[in-house]
């Protein structure tokens, strides 16, 4: 008899002891599914803020985790165990939530970081021969420094007081014409120290072979200056646009002044779904507004003033308004390219360039291979001309694969991937917008790519001096075609 009490006592302890575990891991699975709540609205409120998603689509989501969250709560009232499967589940949506969240957060900050560009940048640089044993700005402070006078004033005289300040004491100046003449004389041992704005290098090398690999850059200093222009909203009112696509190749940031060695404007109508991607001939021989007055210049040199210039350039040639611009390094197109998987390019030509061989047809390209396919021109008669084009054809593989919603969906990780080496003056509002919009709509995009021809010459340069360049005469007839094709797809005929 007393054994039995004592085993009747020993379950009645065993199930209030199971009772009392069961409460508190059922309170503890509850705080845990509470959580899953929290992070729940933390991502949606993520998901809101960053303008890229739908309304539709976070509608649908906001309804699925919230059906989510109702079920697990569920679960933790039920006296069996299944309340273990909802502690569990419930962990894993809220460790899905949790990077779903800073996944978000981070697309809206590189969206900030990429965007909303409102200046740019004079790098003006000190170089020295590159045998000088000069390792500072210091060392070379009783050295004759080289400038040269025929553009960049304001710049070079920002320097000058720079430098001043730096050696502690007026630098000895020798004054010359050109920018060419200036390296001319440090190479001749003239002068120790040349002082010139970093984007006139290209211009250097046109006419001395070699020229970088003679010098040094021992002292930098950036200038900074606003870039003014119209506030619009054109995106947000589903109102066709211009955007200016500039390619440069520079060692240091973006905002960096520099030539402009791919100028391509993309017309685009969301209305209608059409893209016009018009290339224009770096070597375009055109009146800079606003700094070359009436005299010609590569349109390639318009870069050296700033991306406004060369958008102001591209306005006056084709009679057109461009709302935005994009800058992208060269070395940025290898990152977005492989960023989407690569891109399928349709070739005109079989070429070989880069150490790649290119066939004439469709060609899946990676970043290095595109890379390789839009800079060459040695291996086509038409030499600039159809490095144009094929420049056109990579970004309409581009702009093909990125308008694919399903690669939309990862717009923040490809955007992070190249936030250092692209810039627009494009809003973080407004590129959620335009993603938010294609995500929505999910239509094709009928791409057109025209380009402008001239005639070839040898000319003196507004910001050349009077060496004879290799130039190009606008053929005006083509610009005219090129007008009225941009006219058209903005009006939507």
């Amino acid at each position: 008899m007393s054994k039995r009490r004592h085993s009747r006592s020993r379950r009645h302890s065993h199930r209030r002891h199971t009772s009392r575990y069961r409460k508190t891991h059922n309170l503890a699975g509850k705080l845990l599914v509470l959580f899953e709540l929290l992070m729940t609205i933390i991502f949606i409120a993520a998901v809101w803020t960053s303008g890229m998603i739908p309304g539709s689509y976070i509608a649908v989501l906001s309804v699925t985790l919230l059906v989510l969250f109702g079920v697990m709560f569920g679960l933790q009232f039920l006296k069996s165990k299944v309340y273990i499967v909802g502690i569990v589940f419930s962990l894993l949506i809220s460790i899905a939530l949790g990077f779903g969240s800073y996944y978000m957060f981070s697309a809206s900050r590189m969206l900030d970081r990429v965007g909303g560009a409102s200046y740019k940048t004079d790098n003006m640089i000190v170089v020295v021969r590159a045998d000088d044993s000069a390792e500072n700005i210091t060392d070379i402070k009783n050295y004759t420094f080289g400038m040269q006078t025929a553009i960049d004033q304001e710049n070079n005289q920002k320097m000058l007081e720079d430098i001043e300040g730096a050696i502690g004491r007026e630098p000895d100046v020798k004054e010359y014409p050109s920018v060419q003449e200036e390296a001319q004389a440090l190479l001749d041992g003239e002068i120790g120290a040349a002082v010139y704005n970093e984007a006139l290098d290209g211009i250097i090398e046109e006419s001395i072979e070699g020229y970088s690999d003679q010098v040094r850059t021992i002292y930098q200093y950036g200038i900074q200056t606003e870039i003014v222009q119209e506030e619009t909203n054109v995106i947000k009112e589903d109102e066709s646009f211009n955007i200016y696509i500039s390619g440069i190749d520079v060692a240091g940031p973006i905002t960096t002044n520099s030539r402009s060695d791919v100028n391509i404007i993309m017309t685009v109508n969301p209305t209608t779904h059409k893209i016009l991607l018009t290339t224009t001939p770096r070597d375009y021989y055109v009146p800079i507004p606003g700094v070359s007055g009436e005299q010609r210049d590569k349109l390639t040199h318009a870069g050296i003033y700033g991306v406004d210039v060369s958008m102001a350039t591209l306005e006056s040639i084709y009679g057109i308004d461009i709302s935005y611009y994009a800058r992208v390094n060269f070395t940025s197109l290898i990152k977005i390219v492989d960023a989407i998987g690569g891109v399928d390019v349709d070739s005109k030509y079989s070429f070989s360039a880069g150490g790649y061989t290119f066939t004439e047809g469709m060609n899946h390209l990676n970043g290095e291979q595109a890379l390789a396919f839009s800079r060459e021109r040695h291996s086509f008669a038409e030499g600039d001309n159809q490095r144009g084009k094929n420049q056109e054809a990579v970004l309409t593989g581009i702009l093909q694969k990125a308008m694919s919603p399903a690669l939309l969906v990862n717009a923040s990780e490809i955007i992070t991937s190249v936030s250092d080496s692209v810039e627009t003056n494009m809003t973080r509002a407004e590129m959620a917008t335009f993603i938010s919009r294609q995500l929505s709509d999910g239509s094709s995009w009928d791409i057109e790519s025209v380009a402008a021809v001239g005639t070839g010459d040898s000319q003196a340069c507004y910001s050349s001096g009077s060496q004879l360049l290799y130039v190009m005469w606008p053929d005006e007839s083509s610009v005219s075609e090129i007008s009225s094709k941009m006219d058209s797809v903005l009006n939507g005929q």
